[in-house]
């Protein structure tokens, strides 16, 4: 087994690094004031997409680069390192990983081929709506219904803690069409949200990633075409295990290349900080921070990297992409608190920008499935 990276994928690393620091480069403050407003940043969103980071494993007969799954982690990461704008860094993978692949893999005809074009571009933002209120953790007690109507469908009900919601073009809306059948009588929408009876609501502030909207949608019988079912009636809880297998894989990557950025910052900050005539990280206290750090960093990258190879080799690789959720969720809230502690007040400050990762590193361990629920689906899958 080769753990080096080739040259390719240095040089893919290396880019999308450079990349990512150079996004604030004149202006770093300006992520503190986006932060504190909570406002999405339009223009580096479209840089983003430019630079080919919501395009990355989409297929190139979709106009995507067709990078592997490997690959796409290995960018991610680069770009986690490079840019501490850890919610736009989210807000991307978010609209690679669940909207993007959720289209590519099941979608159908010219109308979703001009979605997939559009949103790779960053004309067009998706949003990936399953969450109701009733609906989180035991996501397919829906309430929101689609009942047959002539050739279509009349949509009806209430999603919520919906990434992109208050600014997104579409949505892939998930619905019960058959309450009798189960979880085989979930169903699948692609949702124009300028149709009639749509409403989105305004962004809702939060406590971390600040810089992705979140917020509500509202359907009031709203009528779709038949066209706009993914799939067929009733795959939609199929839809919704292949993608979560996807998102759990890779919507984090990009904080592994925040932890290396925190341990990298740490490190020449306990060397140049000094008290009682010593350079802290003399002392076993501060050492012990780092080492931690370290090691989380290592094992998150190893696992983050197994399991997108998994995905790649199209082997079964559910256990290991809600263990790399988890993992990685849960690693870069100790990394980041270990990297605040070591600063003492100074992280404490807004400024500093370590206070800021702590708040976004808790919302890792929410989206897609919180860490409990996939050390449930873990322990489901060992046999208990």
């Amino acid at each position: 087994m080769n753990f080096e990276l080739d040259d390719r994928q240095r040089s893919l690393h290396a880019s999308a690094l450079s990349f990512g620091a150079d996004l604030y480069a004149e202006n770093n403050g300006s992520i503190i004031d986006a932060d504190a407003a909570g406002v999405f940043d339009r223009q580096r969103w479209h840089a983003c997409a430019a630079e080919g980071f919501l395009s990355l494993n989409v297929p190139e007969v979709h106009g995507g680069q067709g990078l592997s799954n490997l690959d796409t982690a290995i960018a991610l990461e680069g770009l986690g390192q490079g840019c501490t704008n850890t919610g736009l860094i989210f807000a991307v993978s978010a609209q690679l990983v669940s909207v993007v692949d959720t289209l590519v893999r099941f979608g159908a005809g010219d109308q979703v081929s001009a979605l997939i074009t559009q949103t790779i571009a960053g004309d067009k933002i998706g949003c990936y709506a399953i969450t109701e209120a009733e609906a989180g953790s035991d996501c397919f007690a829906l309430q929101t219904s689609a009942q047959p109507s002539g050739d279509g469908w009349v949509l009806n009900g209430t999603k919520q803690l919906i990434t992109f919601a208050p600014v997104a073009d579409y949505a892939i809306v998930f619905a019960a069409t058959d309450k009798s059948a189960g979880t085989w009588g979930v169903s699948a929408f692609v949702v124009d949200c300028s149709l009639s009876g749509v409403r989105r609501s305004d962004v809702q502030q939060k406590m971390g990633l600040r810089t992705v909207p979140i917020g509500q949608l509202d359907f009031d019988n709203v009528e779709l075409e038949a066209s706009a079912c993914l799939g067929k009636p009733g795959s939609g809880s199929s839809i919704f295990n292949a993608t979560q297998e996807t998102e759990r894989t890779l919507i984090l990557a990009g904080q592994v290349g925040a932890m290396q950025r925190q341990l990298d910052d740490t490190i020449a900050f306990a060397k140049s900080r000094k008290q009682f005539g010593q350079s802290i990280g003399g002392f076993q206290s501060v050492s012990n921070r780092v080492v931690d750090m370290k090691l989380q960093l290592e094992t998150c990258r190893l696992l983050l990297y197994k399991t997108a190879w998994l995905r790649d080799q199209g082997a079964s690789h559910m256990l290991e992409a809600s263990l790399t959720n988890m993992h990685l969720a849960d690693s870069f809230l100790r990394s980041s608190m270990d990297a605040l502690l070591i600063k003492g007040g100074r992280g404490y400050l807004t400024e500093n920008e370590a206070e800021r990762d702590v708040r976004d590193a808790i919302g890792g361990s929410l989206y897609g499935g919180t860490s409990d629920i996939q050390r449930q689906i873990v322990a489901r899958m060992l046999g208990l």
